[in-house]
């Protein structure tokens, strides 16, 4: 599609098509009824948005989307002809729920996009998507990552123009707006052993899934158990020998 403004969609236009002044999320078609490529795309997905909605439970003003439309011009109404980013970040927002996120409601775009690519959608998502996230949206940051291939780049907004952004030493890829960096790590994710696109501090811990943190829990939890048990043995074997302890037999 071409790039447009808000302007091109007038208000009567607007009003035809049943749609008051300005749009909301409640007027505008949100679903496209198009699934991700594949289940590891879905899984990607929700790798991404789990850890990254956990890092920030504490705070109240991000928003953490996916496979929704992303509305930056009134002509996307008439045409419906884009479809939103697979995965993007919103700060400096209200965390409320979202049907779709609608520029002019919101007052700002997103500051960072992920697309997942794919056979089908890799041209579009290196070519006519960059141009829209540079020029229209003006994101400051976008990526992309074949969950297959596990081919990657990121790019910042510098002067109006993406910049491609440069591996670390460690072969990262930092998010100055973030304060993150993104990896690709090799391990187990919802049973699929691959390569996976995740969240780590700059100092390079992995921000955990709730699934991670949970597991921690019962591991440490067991642990736990398992001290107190030999803990118990422990004192058994000792009154077998010894009779009860000192301060056993003080009371």
């Amino acid at each position: 599609m071409t790039e447009t403004t808000q302007t091109e969609l007038s208000q009567a236009e607007l009003e035809a098509l049943g749609i008051e002044w300005p749009p909301t999320e409640d007027e505008l078609p949100y679903d496209d009824g198009i699934p991700m490529e594949t289940q590891r795309h879905a899984f990607q997905l929700q790798l991404l948005q789990d850890s990254l909605r956990l890092y920030w439970a504490d705070r109240q003003d991000v928003f953490i989307g996916g496979n929704m439309f992303v509305y930056f011009s009134l002509a996307q109404v008439r045409n419906q002809d884009f479809r939103g980013p697979d995965f993007f970040g919103a700060l400096d927002v209200s965390p409320r729920e979202r049907k779709s996120w609608v520029v002019c409601q919101e007052g700002k775009g997103t500051d960072v996009v992920i697309e997942l690519l794919s056979d089908s959608t890799a041209a579009h998502d290196k070519g006519e998507k960059k141009r829209i996230y540079q020029n229209a949206l003006r994101v400051p940051e976008y990526y992309w990552f074949d969950p297959f291939s596990g081919e990657w780049a990121g790019f910042v907004l510098h002067h109006s123009r993406y910049a491609e952004i440069a591996e670390d030493s460690q072969g990262r890829l930092i998010s100055p707006g973030l304060g993150l960096a993104l990896v690709r790590w090799e391990g187990v994710y919802q049973g699929i052993t691959a390569r996976w696109l995740r969240w780590t501090m700059l100092e390079g811990t992995l921000l955990p899934t709730p699934q991670e943190v949970a597991i921690e829990a019962q591991q440490q939890a067991a642990e736990i158990q398992r001290q107190a048990e030999s803990m118990a043995t422990l004192l058994a074997r000792y009154r077998e020998q010894f009779g009860a302890l000192p301060e056993e037999e003080r009371t």
